[in-house]
């Protein structure tokens, strides 16, 4: 019986050792497809980039098809809270051919661009300007809160 199990055994591993080499693998899936979005690729043409102990940092890129950004940024402290204030550039061409150039900073102040493709608000009413002007130069006092 244990010489038909040991028999039963080698015949199992010399089977499964032919039909490993018999037997075709399927393909690897190639889970990177570098032209996903069908879009060209961009070489860049120059890059910097440059980071500090103390948290300050800047870098810039330009690429082939005329992208170029720049930005730097510094820890800033304010009270017991400490912020990055960033100051930065983007340029580009737009697809009708106009150039695009954005300007912004970052800090406590928030988000700010400027560019001149970029829209404005409307001025202020005049009637809206007096009532915040009024507003401004008669505060209402304060009411204790009432405890009831």
């Amino acid at each position: 019986m244990k010489t038909l199990i040991l028999l039963l055994g080698l015949t199992t591993m010399a089977c499964a050792q032919f039909n490993r080499f018999t037997t075709p693998y399927p393909q690897p899936t190639q889970y990177y497809n570098p032209n996903y979005y069908g879009r060209p690729f961009y070489a860049i043409l120059r890059q910097t980039q440059d980071s500090s102990p103390d948290g300050s940092y800047s870098y810039s890129y330009d690429t082939e098809n005329g992208i170029s950004v720049a930005e730097t940024g510094q820890p800033k402290n304010i009270g017991p809270n400490q912020i990055e204030a960033v100051r930065g550039q983007f340029s580009y061409t737009a697809p009708d051919g106009t150039p695009i150039l954005v300007t912004y900073t970052a800090d406590e102040n928030g988000f700010l661009a400027n560019g001149a493709h970029l829209p404005t608000p409307p001025p202020i009413p005049v009637a809206i300007q007096r009532a915040l002007a009024h507003n401004a130069a008669h505060p209402e006092e304060e009411e204790p809160y009432r405890r009831y």
